[in-house]
């Protein structure tokens, strides 16, 4: 069990268990699994994407591209600037999970990103994914607050947020990126107060 304050050994990878997910984090052996998701999806996902640089590799088609991504997460970990997981269910890739800028000082705070593959979007694995990773953020990484930032006709994602009954906190315009346009978003956020009040309700439901 997660106890707070727990610090993590940047040197050994983080994983964690919900009622039906593992995530972990992805490594290079995971390639042939990750490309075949992400090519099958890519129409349903890269509409809610920063748009790539061509000049860039694409770490779907390229092996060495896509190791050289999961270095960079590995150093993120090291540095405690965030964490990222793959989601995996009975063994095989199913999306990802990414805990994203982690501030310390005076902020204490990160961003959560997902993705789930379309075959099994509607089965609640997001959310209880979701729920693991906050767990480890309030409880392990000691943050006050987690913050998801959503494009508002973006419902997939947000009834993860909304299931959860994480605090719409409005939507700040032309907040990100996206596929090339500067898109508003829906920001949902979460506090350590908040947490400690729901944190059985959130577990209970979601994870055992």
């Amino acid at each position: 069990m997660l106890r707070r304050r727990t610090a993590p050994d940047p040197s050994a990878p983080v994983v964690l268990h919900g009622r039906r997910v593992l995530l972990r984090p992805l490594a290079p052996h995971d390639f042939e699994q990750w490309r075949e998701v992400r090519r099958r999806c890519h129409d349903w996902l890269v509409q809610w994407e920063p748009r790539r640089d061509p000049s860039q590799p694409d770490t779907v088609e390229s092996r060495q591209a896509f190791g050289a991504r999961c270095s960079v997460r590995t150093r993120e970990v090291q540095l405690g600037t965030g964490y990222g997981f793959g989601i995996f269910v009975d063994g095989a890739f199913a999306g990802e999970v990414n805990v994203n800028s982690i501030h310390r000082g005076a902020h204490q705070s990160a961003y959560i990103g997902y993705w789930v593959d379309e075959r099994l979007a509607g089965q609640s694995y997001m959310p209880e994914s979701v729920v693991v990773v906050l767990r480890f953020c309030f409880e392990v990484l000691d943050l006050h607050r987690v913050q998801i930032s959503i494009i508002p006709r973006n419902t997939a994602s947000r009834r993860v947020a909304e299931k959860l009954g994480l605090r719409d906190e409005g939507v700040a315009v032309r907040y990100l990126e996206i596929n090339g346009v500067w898109e508003d978003h829906v920001r949902y956020a979460i506090t350590a107060e908040e947490w400690a009040e729901r944190r059985d309700e959130l577990v209970t439901a979601w994870t055992l």
